[in-house]
């Protein structure tokens, strides 16, 4: 069997150990990734392998500025509970990787696992080594970065919910007012122009098949979607949006009015689109208790 990348992936995924760590255990057991697994714990390397397969649902967002007027960097590092989210060594883990994302960008994920922190080990390295000490799963799930263009905004709401906003125009003030409502009101894209035009077809596909249903004439339907869809991607775009702080005013009309122009926004939530174990202690306790009397 090769050592291929995904091989390698496919390890550091399932022991939590370094990219050159696999690399070398898949080369000595000729790409035999069972194998390779069983070696690296057998040499003490693959401490988190019985972690790898849990679900990593919590954790916290942290977010540090370079300077003022400097770049911003963002990450999310999850763990499996909410009390080891809250732990110290955790979070200052994070604000480490985060510290890491601003001063120098990764070109990706595993660029930012092999980076060197302060005190010399990688970031990896030190995850393995929480990893060990807290005894949950931990990973680096993502992070985003925005360059010093112009000014800048950034929201931490708790720990769970991150935005950073880059802006062309406008103020600091500004664009940690757009960083607080983005948090707020989660759009998914800056204006109507940036939604995927299959996503415009899906949605006006639907509203159509709605007016039809309702028994409409033609020409009254193609009204009422036209009316329906400018609604519907005004919920989901930045621009389209009220403000959270004065309703009565779109984030458009207060762009326009403050001459600026949103540039990027970067919004992370913890564990959004991690599947979670759903889990019924009480029924599990009941279940065991079942099982005893019947054994």
């Amino acid at each position: 069997m090769s050592v291929t990348a995904e091989t390698v992936r496919q390890l550091r995924e399932r022991t939590g150990a370094g990219m050159m760590e696999c690399k070398k255990a898949l080369v000595e057991t000729a790409g035999d990734l069972d194998a390779a697994a069983e070696l690296m714990r057998k040499q003490g390397l693959a401490k988190a392998d019985k972690k790898a397969t849990r679900v990593a649902a919590e954790g916290v967002i942290a977010i540090e500025r370079a300077a003022e007027a400097g770049s911003s960097g963002m990450v999310e590092v999850n763990c499996e509970t909410d009390f080891v989210a809250r732990e110290h060594e955790f979070r200052n883990f994070a604000a480490d990787v985060a510290r890491k994302v601003s001063a120098s960008p990764p070109t990706n994920l595993e660029a930012l696992l092999a980076a060197p922190l302060s005190g010399g080990e990688s970031v990896d390295e030190r995850r393995r080594a929480l990893v060990a000490k807290i005894g949950e799963k931990i990973s680096v799930r993502r992070f985003a970065r925005l360059e010093p263009k112009g000014p800048q905004g950034a929201y931490l709401h708790g720990s769970r919910i991150g935005v950073l906003v880059s802006l062309e125009g406008g103020t600091n003030e500004l664009a940690r007012d757009l960083a607080m409502h983005i948090a707020a009101s989660n759009p998914r894209y800056i204006s109507s122009s940036d939604v995927p035009e299959a996503e415009v077809a899906k949605e006006r596909e639907i509203l159509t098949e709605q007016a039809r249903q309702e028994g409409k004439s033609a020409e009254i339907a193609a009204k009422m979607v036209a009316g329906r869809l400018r609604k519907s991607l005004a919920e989901i775009t930045l621009l389209g949006q009220p403000f959270v702080k004065d309703p009565d005013q779109t984030i458009e009309a207060l762009l326009k009015a403050s001459q600026a122009r949103v540039l990027e926004f970067q919004r992370f939530e913890v564990g959004l689109g991690i599947e979670k174990k759903s889990e019924d202690y009480v029924a599990e306790v009941m279940a065991q208790v079942s099982a005893a009397g019947r054994s």
